[in-house]
């Protein structure tokens, strides 16, 4: 028998080109980041540094958490555009819960209540009342944005020094804290979406929710949970994201949702539904992240970074 005919080298090829089937996105953003890492080191001052490595990694968990729920909503086949002024109206709330001297414990559980409370009416308004998830997200969008812009006069509103929100928006081993929850986080996710009857029936409802439901899934319940999942992470987005700034800002977070959509679906998630992976969302977060530290590194004007 000649070596060519030899059936394992063979095999071997077929799980190749198999596993570069089924993976040439991800295999494709990993060359992306790669040319990224290249190119801005080349020509942008300080991007390989190991303090703006740290900047990226902060900024990756702001758009990162938050996508990791946005990449169930989107397999589901549905969407979420309130996720910026969620993140921002939390903060704004947590902010003045500190000022009023409620406990920091208390207060961060008030409004992970909060957050997941406004995913569920958002979950329910799609769920029960069948209103197109758009439509629900966008008028939460104009609510929140609203509340929180009256609620400060659009000014920031300052939180008091705290060695817990300071360790929140500091460092951890040399690692912003923000990132390592944005890895416990991905983790959890991924087990979810891999492992439990949930993450199973969010993938059912997004390939044919009519045929998920006559297969005994509950529909309703798989979307009112998808939404109250994003709002609870939205929530954990804004603490942070208050932890950082030293304040509440009913104007940060602006345009937010964007970038975790785009992160979503340059990751691979298709918005039709039904397919889509988190380790892909994990990617085009790097990609979202690389590029707008990029562009800030070589001096590029703010409005035309939007274009890009």
């Amino acid at each position: 028998m000649s070596a060519s005919s030899l059936p394992l080298p063979q095999g071997k090829s077929v799980s190749l080109k198999q596993f570069v089937s089924r993976h040439i996105n991800e295999i494709g953003l990993l060359v992306v980041i790669a040319i990224l890492y290249l190119v801005f080191s080349l020509n942008a001052p300080g991007f390989i540094s190991l303090n703006n490595q740290m900047n990226v990694l902060r900024d990756a968990a702001t758009i990162g958490i938050a996508a990791w729920a946005m990449t169930l909503i989107i397999i589901s086949g549905e969407i979420d555009v309130s996720v910026g002024p969620m993140v921002a109206f939390v903060s704004v709330c947590l902010a003045f819960l500190l000022q009023f001297e409620v406990p920091l414990a208390i207060a961060c559980l008030l409004v992970l209540l909060l957050g997941a409370l406004m995913g569920t009416l958002a979950g329910v308004l799609r769920g029960v009342f069948n209103v197109p998830s758009f439509v629900a997200t966008l008028g939460l969008w104009s609510a929140l944005r609203g509340m929180g812009l009256f609620m400060t006069n659009a000014l920031p509103v300052p939180i008091d020094e705290n060695e817990v929100l300071d360790w929140l928006g500091g460092q951890f081993l040399g690692v912003p804290v923000s990132a390592l929850i944005m890895m416990v986080l991905f983790a959890l996710f991924v087990f979810i979406s891999r492992k439990t009857a949930f993450g199973r029936s969010v993938f059912a409802v997004g390939g044919n929710a009519t045929a998920a439901q006559l297969c005994g899934i509950n529909v309703r319940r798989v979307r009112i949970l998808i939404f109250t999942l994003s709002g609870l992470l939205a929530a954990v987005t804004g603490i942070l994201l208050a932890a950082r700034l030293g304040s509440g800002n009913a104007g940060a977070a602006n345009g937010l949702e964007f970038d975790v959509i785009a992160a979503v679906v340059v990751g691979g998630t298709a918005l039709s539904g039904g397919r889509g992976s988190l380790f892909g969302t994990l990617l085009g977060v790097l990609v979202i992240t690389l590029i707008g530290n990029g562009l800030v590194l070589l001096g590029i004007n703010s409005f035309f970074q939007q274009v890009v």
